[in-house]
C-alpha cells in the first residue's frame, strides 16, 4: 500500500504497535522512530466524508457535476413561472411579467438571506469533514437546520409585509403591483420548507455529498412544473405549441397566484425530502433529533461565517433595487415623451427575461465555486494550504471556459432566447441587444463567481462582504445612473454599467486569491 493511500483509524490516533521485540533490542529505536513519523503520512489527506481519498480531479467532478444540475434544475423553476407568465391572455401578459419579475427580485433577497446561513454551515461542516472530527459536523448540520427553519419563518414574513411598498419603490404600474404583490405573498407561505431545502443542500456540499441535493430539486423542478401549470390556467406555449390545461382554472383571476402556488408546493415537497434524507444520513453525516437543539458555541461559529455573506447580498440587492428604481425612472420618462403604455411598461420585463437568462450563465461558475469552496475548505481542515490553492484555482479555469461559451451563445442567440419566454414586441425588442452585452464580458463574470463562492466556502466572507460592497456602491450604482439616465443610453446604458462593474470586480477577487491570505481564516 502506498503512503497517499493510508487511511487513519477512524479516532486518528496511532497505537504502539507490538513488533515483538525487547525493549533493549537494537532495532527499537528504528521503529520507535518509524512510529513517531507515520502521522506525516497522513498530513493533507481529507479524513472523512465523500471525499476521503480521492484525487483533486475525482473530488471535483463528484461535487461541481451534480450541483450544476441541480443549480440548472433550480433556475428552471424561475424559467417555468416566466414562461407561463409570458403564457397569460394578452389583456395581462405585459404588466404580470413585470409583477411576477419583481417576485423573481424577491426570491433573489431569499437566496440572499438563506445563502448566508447555509454557506456558514457548508464551511464549518467542510472543516470537519477534512480534519475527520465527525461530532463536530453533526452539531453544526443540527444547529444549522434548526436556525435555518426560524430564519426562513422570519424571512416570509418580512417578504408578506414588504412586498407592497416595494413595487411602490420600483414605480410599477397600479395592475403590475396587484400582480407583484399577489404572487409574492403567495410563495411567502412556502419558505419555512424553502429554508430547510436550501440550507440543508449547503449543508450537504459541506461533505462533500452533492448528488442527493441534484435529485431533491430534479424532483422540486417536475412537482413546480405540473403544480404551476394546472394551478394557473395557464395554456403552456412552445413556439407555435400550446399545451391547453386541463384544470378548468381561470387564468385571469388565478394566473398570477396559481404560478406562485405552484413554486410554494414545489418548496414543501423539496423541504420534506430534504429533512428525510438528511435524517437517513450521509457518509460520515447525519441529522440526529436531539443535534436540533442549537450547540451556541457551533451556532456562534455559523452565524460568524453567514453574516458577512448575508450583508454581502444585501447590499446587491439593494444597489439592483435602485437599478429597477433606474429603470422605471426611464420608463417614465418615455411616458412623457408620448410613448406607449406597452413599451413603458414592457422594460421591467425585458430586464428581468435577461436577467433569467443571465442566471443560467451562473449556474457553472456557481457549480465551480461550490466545489472550490468545499474541497479547499477540506483541504485547509486537513491542514493542506498548498492543495486548497490549487482546487480553488482549477475550478476557476474550468468555470471561466464554461461561462464564456455561454457567453458566445448569449451574443448570437438573443433573438430566439427571448422568444422562449414571450413573443411581446417591447420584449424582442430589448432583451437581445441586451443579452449581448451580457454575454461580451462572461468570462470575467465566471472568474468572480467561482472565486468569490469558493472563498465564501472557506469562511473568508469578511474580504468577500468588503470587495462586493466597494464594488457595488463605488462603481456599479455611480456608473448604471452615469451611463442609463445622464447620458440618456437607457436600458441599454444599464446593462452595459453593470457588465463594466463584473469586469473590475474580477479584478478585485483574483487579487484576493493571489494574496492567498484566505489560506489562513479560522472557522
Amino acid at each position: 500500500m502506498g503512503a497517499s493511500d493510508h487511511e487513519p483509524d477512524d479516532d486518528h490516533e496511532r497505537r504502539p504497535v507490538d513488533h515483538g521485540f525487547s525493549p533493549d533490542d537494537p532495532m527499537q529505536p528504528i521503529l520507535t522512530m518509524q512510529e513517531e513519523s507515520a502521522p506525516a503520512i497522513d498530513a493533507g489527506l481529507i479524513r472523512s466524508g465523500r471525499l476521503a481519498g480521492k484525487s483533486m480531479w475525482a473530488a471535483i467532478g463528484i461535487l461541481a457535476i451534480p450541483v450544476l444540475l441541480q443549480q440548472t434544475l433550480t433556475a428552471m423553476v424561475g424559467l417555468v413561472d416566466k414562461m407561463l407568465s409570458g403564457s397569460l391572455p394578452d389583456a395581462i401578459v405585459v404588466p404580470a411579467m413585470d409583477g411576477v419579475g419583481i417576485g423573481s427580485f424577491v426570491g433573489w433577497f431569499v437566496s440572499i438571506a438563506l445563502g448566508g446561513l447555509g454557506l456558514g454551515g457548508q464551511a464549518l461542516i467542510s472543516r470537519a469533514m477534512g480534519s475527520g472530527d465527525g461530532p463536530l459536523a453533526e452539531k453544526a448540520l443540527g444547529t444549522t437546520i434548526t436556525l435555518g427553519i426560524v430564519w426562513s419563518t422570519f424571512v416570509g414574513l418580512a417578504m408578506w409585509v414588504l412586498v407592497a411598498p416595494l413595487a411602490w419603490a420600483t414605480d410599477l404600474t397600479p395592475d403590475a403591483s396587484r400582480y407583484a404583490i399577489e404572487y409574492v405573498r403567495t410563495m411567502s407561505l412556502g419558505m419555512p420548507f424553502c429554508g430547510v431545502m436550501m440550507v440543508g443542500s449547503m449543508c450537504l456540499f459541506g461533505a462533500g455529498e452533492t448528488l442527493k441535493p441534484s435529485l431533491i430539486a430534479a424532483g422540486v423542478n417536475v412537482v413546480n412544473l405540473i403544480a404551476s401549470w394546472l394551478m394557473s390556467g395557464v395554456n403552456l406555449r412552445f413556439g407555435e405549441s400550446v399545451l391547453p390545461n386541463p384544470s378548468g382554472v381561470d387564468p385571469l383571476e388565478w394566473g398570477v397566484s396559481g404560478i406562485a402556488a405552484g413554486t410554494a408546493t414545489s418548496w414543501v415537497i423539496g423541504g420534506l425530502v430534504t429533512v428525510w434524507v438528511l435524517a437517513r444520513g450521509v457518509k460520515d453525516l447525519r441529522l440526529h433529533l436531539p443535534r436540533l437543539f442549537p450547540d451556541l458555541s457551533v451556532a456562534r461559529r455559523v452565524v460568524t461565517v453567514g453574516i458577512p455573506t448575508f450583508f454581502e447580498g444585501i447590499a446587491m440587492w439593494a444597489v439592483n433595487l435602485f437599478v429597477l428604481g433606474f429603470i422605471g425612472e426611464i420608463a417614465t420618462k418615455l411616458g412623457q415623451e408620448g410613448a406607449d403604455e406597452t413599451q413603458q411598461g414592457g422594460l421591467v420585463g425585458a430586464h428581468i427575461i435577461t436577467v433569467q437568462w443571465e442566471a443560467f450563465s451562473f449556474l457553472p461558475g456557481f457549480a465551480m465555486g461550490t466545489a472550490a469552496g468545499a474541497l479547499a475548505g477540506q483541504y485547509l481542515g486537513a491542514g493542506n494550504p498548498a492543495m486548497a490553492r490549487r482546487a480553488m484555482a482549477a475550478c476557476t479555469v474550468i468555470g471561466v471556459l464554461i461561462m464564456s461559451a455561454m457567453g458566445v451563445a448569449f451574443m448570437t442567440l438573443g433573438e430566439q432566447l427571448t422568444a422562449i419566454i414571450s413573443d411581446q414586441p417591447v420584449h424582442l425588442a430589448e432583451a437581445p441587444r441586451l443579452l449581448f452585452i451580457c454575454g461580451t464580458v462572461q468570462a470575467f463574470f465566471g472568474l468572480s463567481m467561482v472565486l468569490r463562492q469558493g472563498l465564501r466556502g472557506v469562511g473568508d466572507t469578511r474580504w468577500t462582504l468588503l470587495i462586493t460592497s466597494c464594488s457595488s456602491y463605488g462603481i456599479r450604482l455611480p456608473a448604471c445612473w452615469l451611463l442609463g439616465i445622464h447620458f440618456e443610453l437607457g436600458l441599454a446604458g444599464i446593462w452595459m454599467a453593470l457588465m463594466g462593474e463584473i469586469v473590475i470586480r474580477g479584478g478585485f477577487f483574483l487579487a484576493r486569491f493571489l494574496h492567498g491570505g484566505w489560506t489562513r481564516i479560522k472557522v
